[in-house]
Order: C-alpha cells, then structure tokens, then sequence
C-alpha cells in the first residue's frame, strides 16, 4: 500500500472518513492522495466517474472577449451594412452596457479581415489567424456559446466557477477534488499567466478563478511565476540546503501532527501534504521549466516568444511538458482582449500573441499521440457587438460586450475536428441553431474526462452544489467523436 495512502489512513478518523466518502470526497481523496489515475476500472469508482475520453486539460483563456466577429464567425453580408443602424428587431430589447446604453444610435461595424475556407473540412477562419486555420481539421469551432453576464468580473468568474458570485471552486480545482492527480511531484491544477502585446490596461484576474472555493485547499490552482521562482519560495534561503529544509520540515510536520492529534481537523493534514509537495517541487519545478533539451524544430515551432517566460507561446510549450508530467489541468490566461475603440489596431497584436502558439500546441501534442487523450480549449468570457462603440470609420471600429453570442473551439480528448457547431444570424447578434450555454461547455469538459457533470456533486450550506449548478446543463454531443 502507498505510504502516502498508509498516513491518510492512520491520520483519519472512522467518522471523518466516511463523512466524506458519503460525499464523494473519499474517493476522490484516496485517489489524489494515490497519485494514479482515478478512472481504472475499480469497484471503489465513485458514482460520477466513468470511463473517459481525455486524461487531462488544457484550457487557452482569452480574458476581455476575442471579437468572434473579426474571427471566427464571418458576415460578409454586414459590408453593406456599413453605417446604418443595428436593426431593432434584431436588437429586440436587450440588454446593453452602460458603455454603449448611452450612444444615439448603433452603426454598423463590419469586419475589414478577409475569411478563408481551410483544411478539408472547409472552416473559414479570420486571416488574422494564419497558424490556427491550419488545424482547423483538428478542431470543433463552436459558433454559438452564450451566456448571461455582460460585464467582465462576473462573466469570468461565471464561465471559471459556473457562477456569476465569487466564493465557488474554479473548474480545474472540481477537475482535481474529482480526478486526483497522476504525479506527485507536481499540482494537479496549474496556473500560468501571460503578457500580452496591446498597448492598453487589461482587466484584472484574481486568484479566486483558480481558487478552491468549498473544496479542500489543495485543489487550488498553483500559479507558476515568469521572474524569480517559478513558484514563490521555491528556492532554500542563502545558507540553508536540501537537508537542512529536509530536517526542518520534519520538526514542522511533527508540530503539525501534534496538532492534527488534538484538534482532528484533516485541513492539518492537507497542510502536511501540501508541505511534502513544496519540498518535492523543489526538485521537479526547474526541470519543467528547463528547456534547454527541446529540440529546435520544436521551438522553432512555436514562434519567436517561445523563450522569453512568460509570454504564451512560453506558456503553451509548458502547458505541453506539464501534459507529459501528469499535470491534470493547465490554464493560460491571456490578458488584453477588450477592443471597445482603435479594435484594428489592437486586435492583431492580440492575435499574433496567441495564434502559432495556439496551433504549435495542438500540432505538438498530436506529433507525440496526446491529442487523443488531452483535451484542449480555448475561448473567452462573452462576445463582442457587431455595432460600432465610438467613432467608426471604413478601417477602425470598436465593440461592446456582447454575451448573446460568441465562438470558442476545442480539440483533441475526444472531440471531432473539422467540426463547425451552431450559427448565428446576419448580424452576429443572436443564436438561430444550436445554443451553447457556458454550463454546457463545462458539462462537455466534464465529460470528456469521465465525469458525469448531474451527479458530480458537493455538500455545502446544505445543497448539493455543482460546477453546473442547478439549471438545465447539457453535453455538446454534436461535437463528439
């Protein structure tokens, strides 16, 4: 037996254990604790688990909203639109943000980026995404997602936790209570943050997207750094080495102990655990970061950025060696998305930051048969306006909040590329086949990895709380293999 399943068990009371298995937290306890992969077929398999499709994640988040318009859903009907007022049949009342409430009237914007068919599947993509529109057959483009919250705070928190109040696990901390990890030497939900190119204040992201929530604490998400230490404290003080952290360590877990045996309280023991990890970190983190041994055709790959850390084609190549480490779950964040004015200038700054390493990725992962079994994902929070916000001019144009319709792709783990899923009309402004919710992509998500998103459930304040909560949520069997 594991010894680190023996000290789970000798530090756990009869009562405290069967709590938690009555919720479903002990198996997927024991299985993080294990560090194998909770889905071999197993008579202890908890209720929500079945066989799945995908190992892991990767998920690519746009933070500020790409405009799909300029992307990936192409009007060409809109160029003789340009200036005239968004129709209010199609506006039909909706609601509108304050930034654009006020404005005496909607213009037409119409996208001044060309839209080409490619691969054999013949999916048109935005010229501004060169590298992307050569996976295409790869991917399945999903044209319709929508969601309620139009501003940005409540949208990504949302679409990150499947609720638009703070204070709920993220997605990658239900993926870790609920699939455990692969490795003990790293998190199974990692966190990596990028710069971005345009030349503009981005809005905030805080640690609650990736936070735990109501979970245990060690499903958070860990953020890795791009200056200093990847993680913070990784390295040992000036003057103290590995077997001097080894031998404090053991004094602080014994002082920890003592107290676990006085209060029984397991979050100690997550401390404990959480402990053993960092030191092991010490070890495992440099050399994830370290890649001096990839070859160059494989840097070369994914774009100039891919050694400056930090940056995303940086993350991506990690997000690929934490794949291979059994990291569970990794999110790029991207920041900078929020073209409200000067869109043509700042978009394909945006897009030049993401594209081939977006495509390098995928390309990557499949060159090494992991697309099989990784799913990725990428996508932002909501949609952008086909009406202009501001000045409009033939070739520079703004865009509003638009959460009534938006696209985001998926690939590998699963998913049937050369997929396009959904529509929506002339004017990019309502869905007329095959309506997405953001419940529905984290419902398919879930799936995919082998959880049944109805009864992957957590007692908290008495309900049986859910990453898709309580409404309607439904896998987006269209896009399947």
């Amino acid at each position: 037996m594991s010894q680190i399943l023996t000290n789970y068990l000798q530090h756990e009371t009869r009562r405290q254990f069967f709590g938690k298995t009555a919720m479903g937290l002990g198996g997927a306890a024991l299985g993080h604790l294990l560090g194998r992969d909770a889905s071999a077929a197993s008579p202890t398999l908890p209720n929500y688990r079945f066989a799945p499709k995908a190992k892991r994640a990767i998920y690519l988040f746009m933070s500020g909203a790409p405009s799909q318009i300029d992307m990936w859903d192409p009007k060409p009907g809109m160029a003789d639109w340009y200036d005239k007022d968004l129709p209010d049949s199609i506006r039909n009342g909706q609601r509108l943000t304050t930034m654009t409430s006020g404005q005496s009237r909607f213009p037409i914007a119409p996208s001044i980026y060309d839209f080409q068919p490619h691969g054999e599947c013949g999916t048109e993509v935005s010229e501004l995404l060169p590298h992307t529109a050569g996976i295409v057959d790869d991917i399945a483009l999903v044209r319709s997602m929508w969601t309620e919250a139009i501003n940005h705070d409540p949208a990504i928190t949302y679409i990150q936790t499947g609720n638009q109040i703070p204070g709920r696990p993220s997605l990658g901390a239900w993926l870790s209570y609920g699939l455990g990890s692969e490795n003990e030497n790293l998190p199974a939900f990692v966190v990596l943050n990028s710069t971005w190119s345009a030349k503009r204040d981005a809005q905030a992201l805080f640690s609650r997207l990736w936070g735990s929530g109501f979970l245990p604490s060690r499903h958070q998400g860990v953020a890795l750094r791009s200056q200093g230490d990847p993680v913070l404290y990784l390295s040992n003080p000036s003057g103290i080495d590995s077997s001097v952290r080894r031998t404090m360590l053991d004094g602080l877990n014994a002082l920890n102990q003592k107290h676990y045996e006085q209060a029984h309280d397991p979050e100690i023991q997550t401390r404990i655990s959480q402990y053993e990890m960092a030191f092991r970190m010490q070890a495992s983190v440099p050399e994830l970061t370290d890649l001096s041994g990839e070859p160059e055709s494989i840097l070369q790959m994914y774009g100039p950025d891919v050694k400056t850390p930090g940056s995303f084609a940086y993350n991506c190549l990690l997000a690929r060696r934490m794949a291979e480490r059994g990291v569970r779950f990794s999110q790029i964040f991207h920041r900078g998305w929020d073209q409200h004015d000067n869109l043509t200038g700042d978009l394909p700054l945006q897009a030049r930051d993401i594209d081939q390493a977006s495509a390098a990725l995928v390309k990557d992962l499949k060159m090494r048969g992991m697309l099989d079994d990784t799913l990725v994902v990428w996508g932002g929070e909501f949609g952008r306006t086909m009406y202009c916000q501001g000045k409009l001019s033939p070739t520079n144009y703004g865009r509003d909040h638009h959460p009534r319709c938006f696209s985001m792709w998926l690939a590998g783990g699963g998913i049937r590329g050369g997929t396009v899923y959904g529509e929506t009309d002339e004017f990019c402004y309502n869905i007329t086949k095959d309506p997405v919710h953001i419940r529905d992509l984290n419902a398919t998500i879930l799936n995919q990895l082998g959880i049944d998103h109805h009864r992957f459930s957590v007692k908290h304040m008495g309900l049986d709380q859910k990453l898709t909560g309580v409404e309607k949520a439904h896998v987006i069997d269209g896009i399947l293999g």
